[in-house]
């Protein structure tokens, strides 16, 4: 049997089996991640600013990073004119990483598909690329990120293939938009989400306006 110091962090991030493997996992990555990740040419970081830049005036308000992670988005988000990013990650090594970076208003630790700590109406958006994935955040979460999100605002996020098919975000998207919460504006090709290593992940990337 091969043990978890046989396993790549990333290996041993799919393989956790409760949050506190994954905050474990996540924590023991942490400081290599950004090297290992841009080796593998980890590109969703990088190309959700493309949908918030096409749906998000830059004047709208603060923006939600849901799972930043150590923060690679934020900083490419400030070089396009959004100055008001707040974050969230249940890892606190990796929010001390995205601190670093200088481009976010306010890192809370906080856990996607718990209740969390903002008001209803809160964010102009939510972004979330990468979370939503093997072992990660559940499809309920969207509940809590689109309460927190005012009216008019957008949701812009990833999901990964094979949790795609399992049906479950399918449902969740349905019942959100059956309830008057949301309505679909957009929902990309699939695509992979690491262009040198890793061709079998593949992501589609989805926006909802809420209402």
């Amino acid at each position: 049997m091969t043990g978890n110091h046989d396993k790549s962090a990333l290996e041993q991030v799919y393989a956790a089996r409760s949050a506190d493997e994954l905050a474990q996992a996540y924590a023991a990555w942490s400081n290599a991640y950004d090297r290992e990740t841009a080796a593998s040419g980890y590109c969703l970081p990088f190309m959700t600013t493309s949908w918030v830049a096409r749906y998000v005036p830059r004047d709208a308000g603060a923006l939600l990073d849901a799972g930043c992670g150590t923060g690679l988005s934020g900083p490419y988000l400030w070089a396009l004119g959004y100055t008001n990013i707040d974050g969230l990650d249940f890892s606190e090594e990796m929010l001390a990483l995205a601190a670093a970076r200088g481009a976010y208003r306010e890192l809370r630790r906080a856990t996607l598909g718990e209740t969390l700590p903002w008001p209803d109406n809160h964010y102009a958006a939510f972004f979330s690329t990468g979370v939503f994935t093997e072992g990660h955040a559940p499809a309920s979460s969207l509940d809590e990120l689109v309460r927190i999100t005012r009216p008019g605002g957008h949701a812009i996020f990833t999901v990964r293939d094979t949790v795609l098919d399992s049906g479950e975000f399918r449902e969740q998207f349905s019942a959100l938009e059956k309830a008057g919460r949301w309505r679909p504006v957009e929902e990309s090709p699939p695509f992979r989400a690491f262009a040198v290593a890793e061709p079998e992940v593949l992501v589609q990337a989805f926006v909802f306006e809420v209402i």
